[in-house]
């Protein structure tokens, strides 16, 4: 429990992944508390230093690499018996140099996360025991940086089920269940379609909105609306659970929740709700900033937006009618 003098260490830490999505995990060495556990490398941001410049300063310290390319990701509060950290963490993905334990730490590079999907599993790492402020962090690399959104009512159900097929085949990992003119009996009989061709890709289905279709067909998930997000009291029990949100406080809620990950929209003027008001991205980084879940940007964007949505914060996007 945090006492009221217990004062918050801001701390930077990287998530260093290679193309192939493996990352980096470090040994505390055995001056430090802790010792022997393992954790994201990074270090205390010192007065004057924003995370970002902190994150460049202990990563050529303690690993001896120069970061070239580096996108700001989640941000989590942990209260440890001895002091509660703030940990701004990074997704690292270019740097120069070769690792080199500067202060007697181990390395070990750990398989991509996504291997892992369907499994539930709580640990996906090779290396233990692992510092608990990073179980969530593990988590979240579970999540692909693609969410697409079905969309068979304008496809036709045979063509979409094609244009799946050939998305898992390059590598999809994350479908939502949308179809808003479609009825109950409709939904179900197309996700019973759907769910051999993910589970032969080792690829999750979410269920937008309805709790217990998802449960009753064995879903992975279930998406939530901005309604839900008020009416509920306590996150549905499936493996994830993801919130639709449009502002600040919807995000503020779901976090409160206990989901798994949001989405954001709309980015920018969409097909479906021509005149609506966009975020723009600037809007849609102050939001992100600080978020504790990891987050998707949706609404008028397009594959070639994934870098950009990456800069502003996001874990991803999450693309509809572009997603086929």
């Amino acid at each position: 429990m945090q006492t009221k003098n217990t004062k918050i260490v801001e701390v930077a830490a990287a998530v260093l992944q290679r193309p192939d999505g493996s990352f980096l995990l470090a040994q505390r060495p055995a001056d430090k508390i802790w010792a022997g556990y393992w954790e994201f490398p990074g270090g205390k941001i010192e007065a004057g230093e924003t995370p970002y410049h902190a994150l460049v300063r202990e990563l050529r310290e303690e690993l001896g690499i120069t970061v070239t390319n580096a996108y700001p990701w989640l941000t989590r509060v942990f209260t440890y018996p001895h002091a509660t950290v703030k940990l701004h963490f990074f997704r690292v993905t270019e740097w120069s140099g070769e690792l080199h334990p500067h202060e007697g730490q181990e390395f070990a590079w750990q398989p991509s996360a996504l291997r892992y999907l369907r499994t539930n599993r709580e640990n996906s790492v090779n290396v233990s025991p692992i510092l608990p402020a990073n179980a969530p962090i593990l988590r979240a690399l579970e999540l692909p940086a693609l969410y697409a959104i079905s969309n068979a009512k304008e496809l036709g159900e045979a063509e979409f089920l094609r244009r799946l097929e050939a998305a898992l085949h390059n590598g999809l990992r994350l479908v939502q269940l949308r179809e808003k003119h479609y009825s109950r009996v409709e939904l179900r009989a197309l996700a019973l379609k759907m769910l051999p061709l993910l589970q032969a890709c080792g690829a999750r289905l979410i269920v937008n909105a309805d709790i217990e279709l998802a449960r009753e067909i064995g879903a992975d998930g279930v998406q939530l609306t901005s309604t839900q997000l008020a009416e509920l009291t306590a996150r549905p029990d499936l493996p994830w659970c993801g919130a639709s949100c449009h502002s600040t406080e919807e995000l503020r809620r779901a976090e409160v929740l206990g989901c798994d990950f949001a989405l954001l929209s709309p980015v920018l003027p969409t097909m479906s709700h021509p005149g609506e008001p966009a975020l723009g991205w600037d809007s849609f980084a102050e939001i992100a900033g600080g978020c504790t879940v990891p987050l998707y940007a949706l609404g008028g964007l397009t594959p070639d937006d994934m870098q950009t949505a990456w800069q502003h914060g996001a874990h991803g996007i999450s693309l509809l009618r572009q997603a086929w």
